[in-house]
């Protein structure tokens, strides 16, 4: 990998990363014992603070963020990275959230009980996105991923990839994942030595901006944040169809602001929310999924009622 690269991709990683949060006075606002389902989300003002899954920076950004605003008040507060990373700067009270979105209900798991903080107590699974593989149009390798197997094409030499760290992100699991079941597949034992070199990970949101700024020629990204960000993308043919971002949301427990938390949440898995989960290709749960007990201020909008 040439200097210049490790320079450029230092660059756009700064102009990428997630910004950092610190604790925030916050007046406690009760919350709503009427909030139903079939009204529309509690109305407010300040922010509400959301660590989501970096996968979901510009459908956040750009359409529930702005949307929610628009419909309750509140001001969309977000800070975004690999949701595992988040899972454990939540655990070490080094930001502070209202509302947390995983890409994988495991994080949410490990922020339940006295040993993990007691941070959640449920989840929501709302919505799923598949892995796929994104590539810059512009990439030398771009021909032939358009025409051959995108296994024999990761296997050639020179291919610069982007993926994320199995050690803090749910994509980046199920991207060793891939690699390694089409390696024994295909017998092509070099996608097994790919999903082991630690120059191909980075900060899941950076990859868009590194893919689109042509320091990658490839990158394995979630369905939505390759519609969102209007990348050219393959399917992974010959790997498991399970291998899918699976986004659960939930309130985290010690929430400085409970009914500006509660509204997002109705926001996000009403109407218009659902509107835009299906506008970049997410695929929601009817019904939804809930795993623990969740606040009586939301069983509504929970059970579809």
């Amino acid at each position: 990998m040439s200097a210049a690269f490790l320079a450029g991709a230092s660059l756009v990683a700064a102009a990428c990363g997630s910004s950092s949060k610190t604790a925030r006075p916050t007046s406690l606002s009760p919350r709503n014992p009427n909030t139903s389902a079939s009204s529309s989300p509690a109305t407010g003002s300040g922010p509400v603070d959301v660590l989501y899954a970096g996968s979901l920076v510009d459908l956040m950004n750009n359409d529930i963020g702005p949307g929610f605003h628009a419909s309750t008040g509140y001001t969309f507060n977000g800070t975004s990275g690999d949701s595992g990373a988040l899972a454990n700067e939540i655990k070490g009270k080094a930001v502070v959230g209202d509302v947390f979105i995983s890409a994988n209900p495991s994080k949410d798991v490990g922020l339940e009980g006295t040993a993990n903080g007691d941070w959640a107590s449920w989840y929501s699974l709302f919505a799923t996105s598949p892995l796929v593989l994104g590539y810059n149009p512009n990439s030398k390798f771009a021909k032939a991923l358009e025409t051959e197997p995108w296994y024999k094409v990761l296997a050639q030499p020179g291919i610069l990839v982007g993926r994320t760290d199995p050690a803090t992100d749910p994509k980046g699991v199920l991207t060793v994942t891939a690699l390694d079941d089409a390696a024994t597949t295909y017998n092509e034992p070099a996608l097994k030595t790919l999903g082991r070199q630690p120059s191909d990970v980075f900060a899941e949101n950076t990859l868009v901006g590194r893919l689109q700024a042509g320091q990658l020629d490839v990158g394995f990204f979630y369905g939505v944040e390759a519609a969102a960000g209007h990348i050219a993308t393959v399917a992974l043919t010959g790997v498991p169809s399970s291998l899918e971002a699976k986004y659960t949301v939930t309130v985290l427990n010690k929430a400085p602001d409970t009914a500006a938390a509660d509204a997002f949440v109705e926001y996000l898995l009403g109407p218009a929310g659902a509107q835009a989960l299906a506008k970049q290709g997410m695929a929601t749960m009817k019904p939804l999924s809930v795993t623990g007990t969740a606040p009586a201020s939301l069983q509504g909008i929970l059970s579809g009622a």
